[in-house]
């Protein structure tokens, strides 16, 4: 079995997680607040985290060098999930993928502010196609833009910068030390944010196993992306990714009698077509340097 074809099944496993928390987040939506599902999650994360690494012997990779750069990255993420969970429950989940596509397109906007890397003019181009998909998938007008469509762009511009400081991160900490933090931190915040108005619900019997859902399925969905990028060319893996789109449209469809929307699927494309062109750019400037 080659490595493409691995990761390729890698890829199988993260788009399967993703769905399925869309799913689950979903099903929450009817008795818990987005900061509440955070909280629970991270909670369910937390213990995870502690087990796997105790089992593997990286437990020691925890320290507390750059809890300023965790506590930036990890508020990031959390305002990107949270506005996530909420765009999931207002839009089509169509929508909401499609305009996550876009992620990338901020990361490379924001890379020289973060991380000081140079913006090549392919950067820009490739922004400026996701932009237009952007448009197409949204169509905003003075009257239509939602609420919800905002909240998708905003997860994610918060993914984005998540991305941009894990990539930092990982300069010098180790996976476990940084899904440590994230856990931990995500729960302290859904803790202060979920109980601002002195108010937090417990989840019923039968919310609890879609609340153990969500918490494995982002971390086995993130182990699995990174696990496949390790494998193979990120211009191999991130096409495997775009699987995700036309299968949340099939969900949605069935599940929620969402109507396949074609402008989705079009902007989605442009969008993926912005990515793409940027990642092929990257790989040869490195198969250039070597």
């Amino acid at each position: 079995m080659n490595d493409t074809f691995k990761a390729a099944l890698w890829m199988t496993g993260a788009i399967a997680s993703f769905t399925s928390m869309a799913i689950a987040g979903r099903a929450v939506s009817l008795e818990l607040d987005t900061f509440e599902i955070m909280m629970y999650r991270s909670l369910v994360g937390i213990v995870i985290v502690v087990i796997v690494a105790g089992l593997s012997g990286t437990l020691p990779h925890i320290h507390r060098r750059n809890l300023g750069l965790h506590f930036i990255r990890n508020i990031s993420h959390f305002a990107g999930q949270n506005l996530w969970f909420y765009a999931i429950t207002v839009i089509p989940l169509a929508q909401v993928f499609a305009l996550e596509f876009t992620s990338p397109i901020w990361a490379i906007l924001l890379s020289p502010l973060i991380l000081g890397e140079r913006l090549r003019r392919i950067g820009l181009v490739a922004a400026a196609i996701g932009f237009f998909g952007i448009l197409i998938v949204a169509r905003p007008t003075p009257d239509s833009v939602s609420f919800g469509q905002l909240a998708a762009l905003m997860a994610a511009i918060g993914f984005a910068l998540s991305a941009l400081f894990t990539r930092k991160l990982t300069r010098t900490e180790s996976i476990t030390c940084i899904l440590f933090y994230l856990t931990v931190m995500q729960a302290a915040f859904g803790v202060i944010f979920a109980g601002f108005d002195g108010d937090i619900a417990l989840p019923s019997a039968a919310m609890l196993p879609w609340i153990v859902l969500i918490a494995c399925a982002g971390l086995v969905a993130h182990f699995c992306l990174t696990t496949a990028l390790g494998l193979a060319p990120a211009a191999v893996v991130m096409p495997i990714d775009f699987v995700r789109l036309p299968l949340i449209a099939l969900v949605g469809a069935l599940l929620y009698n969402e109507a396949i929307d074609i402008f989705v699927v079009i902007g989605a494309a442009l969008i993926f077509g912005g990515n793409y062109l940027n990642i092929i750019s990257d790989s040869r400037i490195r198969q250039a340097k070597k």
